[in-house]
Formats: structure tokens, C-alpha cells, sequence
């Protein structure tokens, strides 16, 4: 099999016209015409996925954030950037993504979490498209407490240094429940507008969260987006049955500890 067959797969799953116009999802390095040893997927390009790419005999990458978003006026090795894209050359690495357009689809980053929620009528939370958007929300079966929505994210998620946040009381009751994988505090409107009880987002920066105008649950940016990985790996499969596709077991939160206390 070549790149361009699994780009071919990758347009169909996620198509790149479902794509933010400031995103820059698809082929970063490589290219169309190679052959695929095997596919491991990750949310982030790093130096350790990159070197558990070569160990595991995969030589296409598909990342959920693009190795480069926005303009580089240069690849010098000593940057993050150039070393990066440097040790992917040398491992004749093929380097892919798909961000944005594979967010707001069923099956799609938010979509994963809504549904391992168990969220009743889950719909996009900014729709795009017929059941396409940014973003989920929809009803738990009962109302619970925040701090038992908390412990449920807990156990869904994969442990990271920050754990699990929220601006609410633990005993605050909710039902209705917004969502929205990666940063996404740009739907916080829209998450009140939906009358959501709570919203669990991303990347939540201070003064947003203070005028928020509903409780917010804040979960590790990695951590939200890495659900979607082992179910885009099993679309992957059903129709590449012959070829080796991986998840990646590197952890890419950039927070490694935590120290102090809470309240």
C-alpha cells in the first residue's frame, strides 16, 4: 500500500473540506508516492512518538495536530520545528493529519467522549453541517453531581498530572451536558445557549472562566483528544484488514507534575 492510498481513507473518514479555514490538516512530510510499512496514530508529533514510529516498524504518522500550523520562515535543526521535521526525514518517516475535520464528525473527537459519557441525544454543539460540528451536548440518563461527572471523566480518561478541574461546587447537580474535546472555550456561548448545565472543555484560561455564566469542567487538552485514537485506528482496520495500524502509547501532555494543594 502507498500514502495515497490511506490518504484516500483518511478523506473519506475525515474529509479535509471540514476543515477550519486557519487549520492545516493533511500531508506535512513524505510523501504520496511511498510505500507503508505500518500506520501509528498519535495527537502530537514529538521526538518520543517519532522514535516509537521507527521502533515499531511504522513509517506513516497520522497525527491529530498538524506537525506545522501556521508559517515557518525556517527549519533550522536547533529549532522544535526543524528538529522535528529533520528526524522525520532521516526515519523516512511520512508524517499526516487530521485536526479539525475530524472533530466535528460522527465518531469524531467530541462525538467519542459524548458517547463514552452515555449522553441521550447527543447533537453538535455548533453545527457545521447535517450531523456535523464542534463540539456535543446532550442529557445523562439522571442528574448527577459534578464531582461524580468529575470521577466519571477520571475513569474515561488516560491519568495526567492536572487530573480533572472544575469551576463548580462537587455537589452541584447537573444533566445537560456540553462538551467539547481540545480547547474549546470560543463555545462557551454557545454551550449556555444550548442550556447546559455544565461544560467540559480544555485549555480554559482565567478571566473566560470567571464570565463563563455556567459551571466548567477543564480536562487535559491531550488527554480529551486521545479517545478518538483507538476508534480512528478501528476504522482504519475494517478497511485496511492486511495492514499494521498502531495507536501510540506516548503520553504528549506537556504537564508533568503538579505540586501545592487545593482547596
Amino acid at each position: 500500500m502507498l500514502v495515497r492510498d490511506f490518504t484516500a481513507a483518511f478523506e473519506k473518514l475525515w474529509p479535509v473540506a471540514g476543515a477550519e479555514e486557519w487549520d492545516r490538516p493533511g500531508l506535512s512530510v513524505g510523501s504520496l508516492n511511498n510505500e507503508v510499512t505500518a500506520l501509528l496514530l498519535c495527537v502530537d508529533v514529538t521526538e518520543q512518538v517519532l522514535e516509537e514510529a521507527v521502533q515499531k516498524g511504522a513509517n506513516l504518522v497520522l497525527s491529530h495536530h498538524p506537525l506545522i500550523m501556521r508559517g515557518v520562515s525556517s527549519l533550522d535543526q536547533d529549532t522544535n520545528k526543524g528538529a522535528l521535521v529533520t528526524q522525520a526525514i532521516r526515519s523516512s518517516l511520512n508524517i499526516f493529519s487530521a485536526h479539525t475535520n475530524a472533530d466535528i464528525v460522527e465518531n469524531g473527537v467530541s462525538d467519542v467522549i459524548a458517547k463514552r459519557l452515555g449522553l441521550i441525544n447527543a447533537a453538535p454543539l455548533v453545527a457545521v453541517g447535517p450531523n456535523l460540528g464542534h463540539g456535543r451536548v446532550g442529557d445523562l440518563a439522571v442528574a448527577i453531581t459534578v464531582g461524580e461527572l468529575a470521577d466519571k471523566l477520571v475513569g474515561l480518561l488516560p491519568a495526567t498530572a492536572r487530573g480533572v478541574t472544575s469551576s463548580a461546587s462537587a455537589d452541584t447537580r447537573v444533566q445537560r451536558v456540553a462538551l467539547c474535546g481540545g480547547a474549546g472555550d470560543s463555545f462557551i456561548p454557545a454551550a449556555v445557549a444550548a442550556g447546559a448545565d455544565v461544560y467540559i472543555t480544555s485549555d480554559l484560561r482565567h478571566h473566560v472562566s470567571q464570565e463563563a455564566g455556567l459551571p466548567l469542567i477543564d480536562v487535559s487538552h491531550w488527554a480529551s483528544e486521545s479517545l478518538w485514537l483507538e476508534g480512528a485506528a478501528s476504522q482504519l482496520t475494517g478497511l485496511f484488514e492486511t495492514e499494521k495500524i498502531m495507536v501510540s502509547s506516548v503520553a504528549t501532555d506537556p504537564w508533568v507534575f503538579t505540586a501545592g494543594r487545593t482547596k
